[in-house]
């Protein structure tokens, strides 16, 4: 019965989402709740969410798997209820610090979220229990985006406020995951059974990336040779089950099935073309949008004119959807131009970010804002698209995480050098200038690559042509 899982997680990604304060935070701490400084906010507080989802992301996706993702579900929804109530309560920059500590912790568990509906669902129904757990997520963001907006703008009403009808929507996600069905199965830990496996488990042909049937003579999953031998009587039933106890912990085992899956899966020239532009981009995609209403605030300060951040983060989203919904019948070799459409939409992005920097309006940077979105949300579409044709849904969950961890660990970097007080930093247009000179070199480097790629095709066709 996939229906009820679907509908609870639904449920709980919609509500999860509906945080209508989100696009006024940097108001929020800026202003008279917290009275923080511009600079406590933009280079001491907000580099606390990337370090702590750094350090979070690695045991984080061995616990979901160990634990069998419910608990983490239910973790994501604690801490993000932790960082509301803090955010409504909590004084003072060590504080503020700690809740960007616990808002790291819910970023990093979302992996728990987007993998449990693949452990309760067969096979078939992966597609469209997808669809519908980010449709649902993406509904939230919008509805609480737009209530924010409106609720600020029209009612009148206080950030504090808005805070508290996140904080109210969190709990109800949290108390809807109790409802959840606890997994039988994982990935590394918990291996389902040989029979499971004969109908269920695909394995992916490494010479053309083709999905063929499960086989006999196809390597299978880890450890699903030890779960045929149980033996009948009770004493061995149980040497069984404390044989499989100790199995299941062995970190050893899973670290060296990671490792193998791992070679296997960035042994494909393209799909590693494909996971770099993912792991740069991504890189730059979360600085731009986690400094970008401290951009705002600088071009026009909140405190002494209307702002629409709300409108522009439901706009940014809703178009993003339609861009993303559009490629989707796009039909290109994208093999062959893939890596000049990215340098070409790199460039694009790189310009975004430019004018956002350079155009001191603020209606120019929402709009170059929006631009900026739309054109990673349909690059980084293609590219999952691209990386999902070449591997199993296993294994593109690992090639995920390894690429959301590179992402992650360049902005740390970034952060480190660019933003934090105990590196460079830089104030918020001189940190845009380098982000647009960012997106601006991987343009370059894509272009070049992309270049090479073509000649290289073309002069294959030629020989062959000259051969045949």
């Amino acid at each position: 019965c996939w229906a009820l899982p679907t509908a609870l997680l639904c449920a709980y990604g919609f509500f999860c989402s509906v945080r209508p304060s989100e696009p006024f935070l940097t108001r929020y701490l800026l202003g008279p709740h917290k009275n923080l400084s511009e600079t406590q906010v933009f280079n001491e507080i907000y580099p606390v969410w990337t370090y702590s989802y750094l350090a979070l992301l690695f045991p984080v996706f061995l616990a979901t798997d160990y634990l069998r993702y419910k608990p983490v579900v239910l973790l994501q929804g604690l801490s993000l209820i932790v960082t509301w109530f803090m955010l409504l309560y909590a004084q003072g920059l060590r504080a503020v610090q700690f809740l960007e500590f616990f808002y790291g912790v819910g970023t990093a568990t979302d992996i728990a979220y987007y993998s449990y509906i693949y452990s309760v669902v067969d096979v078939n129904l992966y597609q469209k229990v997808t669809s519908y757990c980010r449709s649902a997520t993406l509904v939230g963001y919008t509805v609480g985006s737009v209530s924010g907006q409106v609720l600020v703008s029209v009612a009148g009403w206080s950030l504090f406020s808005l805070n508290v009808i996140s904080l109210t929507s969190i709990s109800i996600a949290f108390g809807t995951a109790w409802f959840l069905p606890m997994p039988q199965k994982s990935l590394f830990f918990h291996h389902v059974s040989s029979q499971q496996l004969s109908w269920e488990m695909k394995v992916m042909d490494c010479k053309n990336g083709s999905a063929v049937q499960d086989h006999p003579n196809v390597q299978r999953a880890p450890g699903w040779e030890d779960e045929t031998k149980v033996p009948l009587n009770g004493e061995g039933h149980s040497a069984e089950k404390q044989s499989m106890r100790e199995r299941k912990v062995d970190i050893v085992k899973v670290l060296r099935d990671l490792w193998r899956d791992f070679l296997q899966c960035y042994s494909s020239q393209t799909m590693l073309c494909w996971s770099v532009w993912w792991a740069l981009s991504t890189c730059g995609y979360f600085q731009v949008i986690n400094y970008a209403q401290a951009l705002w605030e600088m071009v026009l300060p909140s405190h002494s004119t209307e702002i629409y951040n709300g409108a522009v983060e439901a706009a940014s989203t809703l178009l993003g959807a339609v861009a993303v919904f559009v490629v989707g019948h796009i039909k290109t070799s994208w093999a062959m131009w893939g890596e000049v459409a990215l340098a070409l939409f790199s460039f694009l992005i790189a310009a975004a970010v430019y004018i956002m920097d350079t155009v001191r309006n603020i209606w120019v940077c929402y709009a170059s804002y929006v631009v900026f979105r739309i054109i990673y949300m349909l690059l980084i579409t293609i590219a999952t698209f691209q990386i999902a044709t070449n591997l199993s849904v296993e294994r593109y969950a690992l090639v995920f995480g390894v690429n959301t961890f590179i992402a992650l660990a360049l902005q740390t970097l970034l952060t480190l050098i660019v933003v934090d007080a105990s590196g460079l930093g830089l104030d918020i247009f001189t940190q845009f200038m380098i982000y647009a000179s960012y997106f601006a070199a991987i343009s370059l480097v894509f272009l070049g690559s992309g270049i090479y790629s073509i000649m290289r095709a073309y002069r294959r066709q030629e020989q062959m042509q000259s051969r045949s």
